[in-house]
């Protein structure tokens, strides 16, 4: 098994530094609500409604992306990406007003992250691998990413005490340009030159028909909003939340450092049991988990350990949801047209992303307090938990060729 990985080695190398990058940027975005608010004077609205629109750009994209890396390649969307991330990082920092922030941080990083994120990298891993591999790479290219949010944000934070948010915004979109030569690797893994099966001959739009004529399918796509609503509030809206708390910054950045280093066990973890149990039963149990994890953070006392407490359980479960999500794609479908239909799944992540960010700036500046939203958040995971339970793991595909 090791000699049929050995050649696809690099393959795997530079996709995990890609995530790595990528989500590290990704998840540092929120160490930017405060100075930046407070130097242009404005609301927790204003950027909240920005990284908002960025997880709705990433998510509408990244079905775009996933349709084009299928027909043409995943080379040049990966590379378009890059462009769009660096570009959007250092349009941020000039950005004087709302609409501004909202074209740069929110609609060009969106795009960037959607054409080097999860959908675009993900499925070339699956077709690297031997299919006995899948679930556990998977796992590592989700862990990866969530190492990279370990590792990368409290540079972020170092970068915004040492320089100052405005010049850390500039040096981090020339370091993003990095992301450019690791794309290199991955561009025979494409859809286009999968061959594990025949091209269908029908438009996206009527695969993606087709596709949601399989009920699990659609509970799939429907669930995974939850996540996605759990996971952007959260990446956004804690590290101004233990300030209101009465906590240092760095706490915040610890705590969603501290997300991304427990979720790479988690990942992993959760990628390689994909390959031996129910993949549907792992997601509800994670949504499960989630809810006890927040109610019990709501309840507890709060301290120093209870948000790092909480920070570590949810990282456990953070991006654990993605290689049994992935995985079910793959199994209904095959990984012909996995980019496209993965991407589906993500934009229903996206759009829960969305909804949890702006609700969160939103609710905070109405009523002073983000009580509601995590109450929100404990109601939606006892729902991802019911849709995902009668999901059934079985081959689908006849139904993409269906007339």
């Amino acid at each position: 098994m090791k000699d049929r990985l050995l050649p696809v080695l690099p393959v795997l190398i530079s996709a995990c530094l890609l995530l790595m990058l990528s989500f590290g940027y990704r998840a540092g975005f929120g160490l930017f609500m405060q100075p930046m608010s407070a130097a242009h004077g404005w609301g927790r609205d204003v950027l909240s409604m920005a990284l908002a629109i960025q997880n709705l750009s990433w998510g509408v994209i990244a079905v775009l992306a996933g349709g084009l890396a299928d027909r043409f390649g995943n080379l040049k969307v990966l590379l378009a990406g890059v462009a769009c991330y660096a570009a959007g990082m250092a349009g941020m920092a000039y950005a004087a007003s709302a609409g501004a922030l909202i074209a740069t941080a929110g609609i060009m990083v969106g795009a960037g992250i959607a054409g080097t994120a999860f959908g675009i990298v993900l499925p070339a891993l699956v077709r690297a691998v031997p299919e006995e591999r899948r679930g556990w790479a998977l796992g590592l290219g989700t862990a990866a990413g969530s190492f990279g949010q370990f590792l990368v944000v409290p540079i972020m934070q170092t970068l915004v005490d040492a320089i100052g948010w405005f010049q850390a915004l500039q040096w981090l979109s020339l370091s993003a340009l990095v992301m450019a030569l690791l794309a290199i690797p991955l561009a025979p893994y494409g859809g286009a030159s999968d061959t594990s099966s025949p091209a269908i001959e029908a438009s996206l739009w009527q695969i993606l028909r087709r596709a949601f004529g399989v009920r699990s399918y659609s509970l799939l796509v429907l669930g995974f909003f939850v996540c996605g609503f759990h996971v952007a509030f959260i990446t956004v809206h804690m590290p101004g939340y233990v300030v209101d708390l009465g906590f240092d910054a760095k706490v915040g950045a610890w705590s969603i450092s501290l997300i991304g280093l427990c979720n790479v066990i988690g990942a992993y973890v959760a990628g390689v049991q994909s390959g031996r149990l129910p993949k549907q039963r792992i997601l509800a149990f994670i949504y499960l988990g989630r809810v006890v994890a927040i109610t019990a953070f709501l309840l507890v006392p709060v301290s120093l350990v209870s948000i790092l407490v909480f920070s570590a359980t949810m990282g456990f479960l953070w991006l654990a949801t993605v290689p049994p999500t992935s995985g079910l794609v793959a199994v209904f479908f095959g990984t012909r047209y996995m980019t496209f239909l993965y991407g589906v799944v993500f934009l229903s992540h996206q759009l829960g992303s969305f909804s949890g960010v702006w609700l969160g700036g939103w609710l905070y500046e109405t009523f002073g307090s983000y009580d509601g939203i995590w109450i929100a958040g404990i109601i939606l995971g006892l729902v991802a938990a019911a849709l995902h339970w009668p999901i059934r793991e079985q081959d689908a595909s006849a139904q993409l060729r269906a007339a």
